[in-house]
């Protein structure tokens, strides 16, 4: 083995700051978020941000839908999630703490990343509903972290019933995140 190949360098939030382009951070690892999404992702994305936020305001939830904002998770971990529920306003800047919900979309180039990564890191940090959102099936996945830390999937096929915070439950029915 060469030296060259047994050298992976480590990055920081720090480092993230100082470069171009899209970039997550996982574990000191920089991660290209190249090329940019392609529009049925974007589609999709427009419609379960637009269908949250109907839903969060007429159950009078205080919280905001987020698309896209960056997560620092730690110093040697940033992500960007497609969206992202907070309870309350919006932050300043970046995401600190773990939202109450995330949900990714999966596209072909970041497919395994958010079913296996993702998922991972996502529970570990106390992210309370992750859903998996297939553009190509037009199907969603919810999942909903138990008291054991692990992601429990959710059976609810046509509508996403979630409770974010403490006290505030929404339903979305799926159909409309697809909708042309």
């Amino acid at each position: 083995m060469s030296t060259a190949s047994s050298h992976v360098p480590r990055y920081t939030v720090e480092d993230y700051r100082q470069w171009k382009g899209d970039w997550e951070l996982w574990d000191g690892i920089a991660i290209a978020m190249t090329p940019s999404p392609f529009g049925r992702h974007q589609a999709v994305l427009v419609a379960i941000v637009s269908e949250f936020r109907l839903a969060l305001r007429t159950a009078g939830c205080d919280a905001t839908v987020l698309a896209g904002l960056d997560w620092i998770v730690r110093n040697d971990t940033l992500v960007r999630p497609d969206m992202a529920v907070v309870c309350g306003d919006p932050p300043e800047k970046h995401m600190e703490t773990p939202p109450a919900l995330i949900a990714e979309i999966l596209s072909p180039s970041t497919r395994q990343n958010d079913l296996t990564y993702k998922r991972e890191l996502y529970a570990s940090q106390g992210v309370g509903t992750y859903l998996i959102v297939d553009p190509a099936e037009k199907h969603i996945v919810q999942l909903a972290l138990t008291d054991s830390g692990e992601y429990q999937l959710v059976d609810e096929p046509s509508v996403l019933r979630v409770t974010i915070g403490e006290d505030c439950t929404v339903e979305v029915d799926s159909c409309h995140v697809f909708a042309p």
